[in-house]
């Protein structure tokens, strides 16, 4: 990509950005006027000056008793300028904080379950938190200070030029240089930003990792790598943050010597060409000119944040840009039978080499318990992944009634189906309103008792300190594992979905406790249709089919029995696993 198409890029993200400010329009228009208020105290305040030296150059002093007025009238005008200014800018900042980081928020709960596999948790929330900080930075902080100082040294120029404008032509001699310089500088800090912005989100996924995983940490030793990488991801971002500071440093006191050259010239030329001037004349040019580099360098300052606004600013975009999932269904149906038939399905993960499922074809009646077995990585996840359209398949086909599940409407698919994976996932709220949780909040308390009483959780909520109301903590951290299980459960049944998704749904259980919820689940399941993945092959014994998987393909199906006399691959896998808990209990 060339100079021109990135200055041309950056340019279109910047313009984007300014979008977002939009809705505020009246708001910015008050910040300009207080702005507009500030920059006129600037020349003002140089005629001030000038008047002064002018009435005590005169024997007669009238109006000398209101000059002290006047400098209280400026600093008033000045005050109400920056209070406008600044407060009525602040409430856009605030606006566009809180309307950036939702939208990007709310595009996170639409991207598909594959950009989530593939993408770093640390950089996404590294975004929300520390991205859209930046890009703030960007369209208000830098813009008050574009409107405020570009007026201020603006009311200055005019002032000079008003004043005298051959010698004011000394300030277009060093605009080219000045030009190249912030063309320099504006490239360099976009590429420190990118660096700098990288290693927050590094630094943001390594904490989040010690966090989740801090019993693993301690058990295993890893106190000191986990240490060193954080330290290292540290160093990294402090390196960037010392060259972006050292590019600033340099290019102040270059671009303030460079402004200083123009002045002494202009201060040589000064003597010069006004020598029949008045000193208030004389006196108020130079102050004038002398007020001018402080707005320059401001606007310098400026530009550099708007450059790192403007990387934020790019990876916000790239996420928003992201496509969300494919949801182009219309078809809608208050409840499923749950009759499933799969035809000819292939199904490859992106970046893989091979397929993960190779031509599956299977027909599930509606109420039917249908169970998955197989070695990891068989393609049993995969295949129930596929039914609530966690990924999209491209060759074959599901149907579900009869009708393609691409032409449901994604919602109305996924509200026909419960899950339960062997990852639960809890939330730090209360008992109750993880059972009920998303589209059940709101369930009544006889339900939600209900769920827990079939899912075996009732005995150990009525133990909690707040029963139902007591908070479990990040990811249930307060709950034992099989009691995690319990809640997940519960909240599937609480569902009363037509389709049933068990993924390793009783593997934290203890062995009485699985006994239990067998039961409500052999009583669940006789209204729904029930997809089971097990490793524990005594759990779906009494399945209707039990699917045998090797390296994505169905390689037997049929009932235990069945299974068994054909002295197959499940016959293998379960005298595997019998001769296995038997030695256990030798």
């Amino acid at each position: 990509m060339t100079d021109r198409q990135n200055q041309q890029t950056s340019m279109q993200i910047y313009r984007r950005l300014l979008k977002y400010m939009l809705p505020y329009w009246k708001l910015f228009i008050i910040s300009v006027i207080g702005y507009l208020f500030y920059a006129s105290t600037q020349p003002l305040f140089a005629m001030v000056i000038q008047h002064i030296i002018d009435t005590l150059s005169t024997e007669e002093k009238q109006g000398m008793m209101y000059l002290p007025l006047l400098f209280v009238g400026l600093f008033v005008l000045r005050g109400i300028g920056t209070f406008l200014g600044s407060y009525f800018l602040a409430r856009i900042s605030g606006n566009v904080i809180h309307k950036l980081r939702c939208e990007i928020f709310d595009h996170y709960t639409y991207l598909s379950t594959e950009y989530f596999d593939s993408n770093n948790s640390g950089h996404m929330i590294s975004r929300i938190t520390h991205n859209v900080g930046e890009v703030t930075r960007a369209t208000t902080d830098s813009i008050r200070t574009f409107v405020r100082e570009g007026f201020t040294a603006l009311g200055l120029l005019l002032y000079l030029i008003w004043s005298n404008w051959q010698l004011s032509l000394v300030f277009l001699l060093i605009v080219p240089i000045v030009g190249i310089m912030v063309s320099y500088v504006s490239k360099r800090l976009k590429r420190i930003s990118h660096r700098m912005q990288d290693s927050i989100g590094d630094m943001t996924h390594i904490t989040s990792e010690l966090v989740n995983g801090q019993r693993i940490v301690k058990s295993f030793g890893g106190e000191k790598y986990e240490k060193t990488r954080f330290h290292d991801s540290s160093r990294n971002n402090r390196n960037q943050t010392l060259k972006l500071i050292m590019t600033m440093s340099i290019h102040n006191p270059l671009l303030q010597f460079l402004i200083s050259l123009a002045l002494a010239a202009l201060m040589y030329m000064a003597l010069i060409m006004m020598k029949d001037a008045g000193a208030g004349e004389f006196v108020a040019y130079l102050t004038a000119a002398f007020l001018l580099p402080r707005p320059i360098r401001q606007l310098s300052d400026a530009n550099a944040e708007i450059q790192r606004g403007i990387v934020a600013a790019e990876s916000l975009f790239d996420i928003l840009d992201i496509p969300t999932e494919q949801d182009k269904g219309e078809y809608e149906v208050e409840r499923v039978e749950g009759r499933i038939h799969i035809q000819g399905l292939t199904f490859r993960y992106e970046q893989a080499e091979a397929p993960t499922l190779k031509k599956i074809n299977l027909k599930i009646q509606a109420g039917q318990t249908v169970a998955l077995v197989g070695a990891s990585g068989s393609g049993k996840s995969t295949l129930v992944n596929l039914i609530p359209r966690f990924y999209d398949y491209r060759y074959g086909s599901i149907l579900l009634d009869g009708v393609e599940l691409k032409k449901y409407k994604l919602s109305n698919l996924r509200q026909q189906i419960a899950l339960v994976t062997q990852h639960i996932t809890l939330f730090n709220d209360s008992v109750a309103n993880n059972i009920a949780y998303g589209a059940m909040q709101g369930a009544p308390r006889e339900q939600i008792i209900k769920a827990a009483e079939d899912a075996y959780a009732m005995d150990f909520i009525n133990n909690l300190p707040k029963g139902l109301d007591t908070e479990i903590g990040e990811h249930g951290v307060k709950l034992s594992g099989g009691q995690r299980q319990r809640l997940a459960l519960a909240r599937a049944l609480l569902k009363d979905a037509p389709i049933l998704i068990l993924d390793e749904a009783t593997s934290a259980l203890d062995t009485e406790s699985e006994r239990f919820i067998q039961a409500a689940l052999n009583r669940v399941m006789k209204n729904r249709t029930t997809l089971v993945i097990a490793h524990r092959l005594s759990t779906i014994e009494n399945a209707d089919t039990i699917l045998v998987m090797e390296q994505g393909r169905i390689v037997e199906q049929g009932q235990h029995q069945q299974l068994l006399s054909a002295n197959g691959a499940y016959a293998k896998l379960h005298q595997m696993q019998f001769g296995f808990e038997q030695d256990l209990t030798l």
